[in-house]
């Protein structure tokens, strides 16, 4: 990469208020850099990602199977994003479903379906053995128990990135499963962050997270020569960071289409 682009990224990241990490890599030449891409932050939405990919493993070693159903009761509907909630009964919802609702919709019920069904000690488990050394699913979205250190979802830029890199070079657990994430990322419906100033001018398969003071986006890039980009942040201006991660992700994008 131009060191002129790295700089210019470094100086904009290191002026921004609060919390920020950023993590990319160039999946053609294996360059990468990152600020702060090794540290911890609060998940929101993006601890999406890791649930879904440990479903499908799962799915693939006969653990479950995507015709499994969940019932959506009354009680498990928590307020949106998403779609689930805004059922007026009690529907059957298939793990194949859920896990789409929950990555394009990012939908918070089907979030807390698939949490509860495989349970939290399994997800650790299995972060463990995927290698996310500091990526931790703690609590249902939306848990009435108070937030603090130990009972909070966190993840790791850099670890998200890894898990990108795998599913866009189809080693996650097999081609077939890896292609089967990748699609479900592709039809993400958030798309004011990373994709916000591309005009569509490229695909991103891609995970996104925020909450009042918190915005991320995780994601594989397609440009003529594919990137992943990792961007987290918390106690931060979200308004500016957003800002910030659109325009980034413009010049990642602008340098590698030259």
């Amino acid at each position: 990469m131009n060191g002129e682009y790295i700089d210019k990224i470094m100086e904009m990241l290191k002026k921004q208020k609060g919390h920020v990490g950023f993590y990319y890599k160039d999946l053609t030449t294996g360059e990468e850099f990152g600020y702060q891409e090794n540290e911890q932050y609060n998940a929101a939405s993006v601890i999406k990602l890791p649930i879904f990919m440990c479903v499908a493993k799962w799915i693939s070693e006969g653990r479950a199977s995507w015709d499994d159903r969940i019932k959506v009761t009354h009680e498990s509907k928590v307020p949106i994003c998403g779609a689930l909630t805004l059922f007026s009964d009690e529907p059957l919802v298939d793990l194949k479903t859920l896990c789409k609702l929950m990555i394009s919709l990012s939908d918070n019920c089907a979030t807390n379906l698939l949490i509860t069904h495989f349970g939290i000690p399994a997800y650790m488990e299995e972060f463990a053995r995927l290698g996310l050394k500091d990526t931790v699913l703690a609590r249902v979205l939306f848990d009435p128990s108070p937030v603090t250190g130990k009972f909070r979802n966190y993840i790791v830029p850099k670890e998200m990135g890894m898990l990108l890199e795998q599913v866009y070079r189809r080693i996650f657990v097999s081609e077939e499963v890896s292609s089967f994430i990748e699609e479900v990322l592709l039809l993400q419906q958030i798309n004011h962050k990373i994709p916000g100033y591309l005009n569509y001018s490229v695909e991103v398969a891609h995970k996104t997270g925020e909450d009042e003071d918190i915005s991320l986006d995780v994601g594989i890039v397609f440009t003529k020569k594919p990137f992943i980009v990792c961007f987290a942040g918390h106690d931060t201006n979200v308004g500016e960071w957003e800002n910030l991660i659109r325009q980034i992700s413009l010049e990642l994008v602008q340098m590698h289409n030259l």
